[in-house]
């Protein structure tokens, strides 16, 4: 059944004001009345245009105007009366152009979402503007595809978000990839190895979206990366309750949780003290948040203490090697010594 024309007229100026305004480019009834006859080859007065857009704002749609005020004869008597004048109409969006660029930047530097859903979603978010936003989305059309994709991640987070939100179970297997770089299940005595997880948080570090949780039948805290998990189900089970798990015992304080556990390895976080060169200052608090604590300053040397997961600080001691001395606890800095001594005799056997 066709929709009639007048109900046309409002949907096509409500279309003509998402495509063509903004705050720097505003319409008059004029400029709209144009673009209904050039584009939508309909013929409407000025005065169909402004009834049109008060129905829009009356259905809850925010459009900004400027109203002036003209000296216009009345048809009946001749005498000069105030006529109201709307113009320089544009739509207010939900999304700056600042904060569209912003999310997309996001995606554009996400290493866990493959190429063709990326894209995807960058030209969605382009459709929240207008023909004058200028988003970066011709860099995704030249960024390599590095990893082979993971065409079940969307489905994975949806899963996850309704687990999380009903506090249920989940199951599924979790990838490593192969010399054929493709991402197999892990095996476990020849069959493949199923995960049974209670589910807590979604959050993004390294570029990449992780699950916290706890892994049955263990005690501890769990990480798993989402564009891994193959095969998820959402189970009838109920999880396992948060503060019951070491290391959650009171709440799970995330941007805490995310600084100790720099490249979200498992295992037990403490306290670590060590001897760092200033002019990795930027680095450091870009690592570890404002929670870091110095002392011991000299002219080119602080000393930083820091609560962090133990291994992956001494993955971080051994990539900072040249510019930081672990001093406590004395176990992580025989492992990070012998970690670096390691890497040397690597190269020190190439040369021989």
């Amino acid at each position: 059944m066709p929709v009639p024309v007048k109900k046309l007229i409002i949907m096509n100026i409500l279309d003509i004001l998402r495509r063509y305004s903004d705050e720097d480019h505003r319409l008059s009834q004029k400029d709209i009345v144009e673009i209904l006859r050039n584009e939508y080859d309909m013929s409407v007065e000025r005065k169909s245009v402004r009834r049109n857009i008060i129905n829009l704002m009356e259905c809850g749609y925010e459009i900004e105007y400027s109203e002036s005020i003209r000296m216009v004869p009345n048809k009946k008597t001749g005498e000069p009366e105030e006529s109201y004048i709307w113009s320089d109409f544009y739509l207010v969006r939900e999304f700056t152009d600042s904060e569209l660029r912003l999310l997309i930047d996001g995606l554009l530097f996400s290493k866990h979402i493959p190429y063709s859903q990326c894209r995807e979603l960058v030209e969605k978010l382009e459709g929240l503007s207008n023909i004058y936003f200028k988003s970066r989305v011709r860099h995704i059309r030249t960024m390599p595809d590095t990893l082979p994709p993971n065409k079940q991640l969307f489905y994975t987070i949806g899963i996850l978000d309704e687990a999380i939100s009903r506090k249920k179970q989940i199951s599924f297997h979790y990838g490593s990839y192969g010399l054929d770089k493709k991402l197999h299940p892990r095996d476990s005595e020849g069959a493949v190895k199923e995960y049974t997880v209670n589910p807590y948080q979604i959050a993004a570090a390294n570029g990449r979206y992780y699950l916290i949780g706890n892994t049955e039948p263990h005690d501890n805290v769990s990480h798993y990366r989402l564009d891994r998990i193959m095969d998820i189900r959402l189970l009838d089970h109920a999880a396992r309750p948060a503060k019951t798990v070491r290391g959650l015992e009171h709440g799970l304080d995330l941007p805490k949780h995310m600084a100790e556990h720099l490249y979200m390895f498992p295992g037990e976080s403490g306290p670590v003290a060590f001897r760092m060169k200033k002019h990795i200052l930027n680095d450091v608090i870009d690592w570890f948040g404002t929670d870091v604590t110095f002392s011991d300053e000299s002219d080119d040397e602080v000393t930083a203490r820091v609560e962090v997961n133990l291994k992956a600080m001494k993955l971080w001691a051994i990539q900072y090697g040249p510019y930081v001395t672990v001093l406590t606890p004395q176990s992580l800095a025989e492992e990070v010594k012998q970690g670096l001594e390691e890497a040397l005799e690597g190269y020190r056997s190439k040369e021989e």
